[in-house]
């Protein structure tokens, strides 16, 4: 049982829940290894386009971050073993910021998520996954919500074949996280050739596949990032998929796993760390 997608209270826009609370929900769930994986500091030059601008860690808060988590590591290595990790953004143009923070972060952690939340567009950047309101914003400024997915999609395949270094995440985040608001705004493509295309790179380039259980709980998607179908397509290339519960607080812990464990979706691997090794 492993989660290795779980935010903290160092996430700017999560709740409070201590880190013990979450590692003493997910031994209760039965849980034997969980990864903290909070949003690494954006680029510094990066303008966050939420109106709070709270998308990711403070990067005064990263030292604070990691020790806190390495402490808490040590304090129940006899209970669970506990992953040190970031989620890292992929943001197209800050390619070399990216791969500077990680060649001085990476020697510190034990798992992270390659994720894109960011996408560039008419000269500045939009967030998808804010709100539906914003999500409604973004598609006139693409002029379709074809091409807000067509766009999502080629930055995801950017971000697997971006050089960031040696410490480069090789687990990728959410992969569909643009249905989040599908519901409201749905895609009239299946779009599927596009996941498909991202599976072959996350193949062709050694990584793994983060099953998300969260947007199972979001109102307007009420399916996991990727579908069902995706993850079993990824299953039977044997590209490892590592549950996650993206939780942002201790309550969501396990959300959407029963549903995607009764698919037998899982690949264990091997406990390896998701991030690439220096050769």
């Amino acid at each position: 049982m492993r989660d290795g997608h779980i935010h903290t209270p160092f996430c700017p826009h999560g709740s409070s829940d201590p880190l013990e609370r979450y590692v003493e929900q997910a031994i209760v769930l039965g849980y034997t290894d969980i990864s903290f994986t909070e949003h690494a500091p954006l680029p510094e030059r990066f303008i966050d386009p939420t109106p709070e601008r709270d998308s990711a860690m403070n990067s005064r808060e990263l030292e604070r971050y990691l020790a806190a988590v390495s402490d808490i590591k040590a304090r129940y290595r006899n209970d669970i073993t506990i992953r040190v990790g970031l989620e890292v953004d992929f943001i197209p143009g800050f390619e070399e910021e990216t791969a500077r923070m990680l060649d001085e972060v990476g020697p510190l952690l034990d798992d992270s998520i390659l994720s894109v939340h960011f996408l560039p567009c008419r000269g500045q950047y939009v967030c998808i996954d804010y709100s539906a309101d914003m999500f409604a914003h973004i598609i006139r400024l693409f002029g379709s919500v074809e091409r807000v997915h067509r766009a999502y999609y080629e930055t995801v395949r950017q971000s697997i074949r971006a050089e960031l270094g040696r410490y480069k995440p090789k687990r990728i985040g959410h992969m569909t996280l643009v249905r989040k608001f599908q519901r409201r705004f749905p895609c009239p493509e299946p779009m599927t050739e596009w996941m498909v295309a991202i599976l072959d790179d996350i193949e062709r380039f050694g990584g793994e596949l983060d099953g998300n259980g969260a947007g199972l709980a979001k109102p307007l998607c009420l399916e996991p990032y990727p579908p069902i179908q995706i993850m079993a397509e990824a299953q039977r290339r044997g590209i490892p998929i590592v549950y996650g519960s993206d939780a942002h607080c201790a309550a969501d812990l396990h959300q959407g796993r029963d549903a995607m464990d009764r698919e037998a979706l899982f690949v264990d691997n091997g406990g390896a760390p998701s991030y690439n090794e220096p050769k």
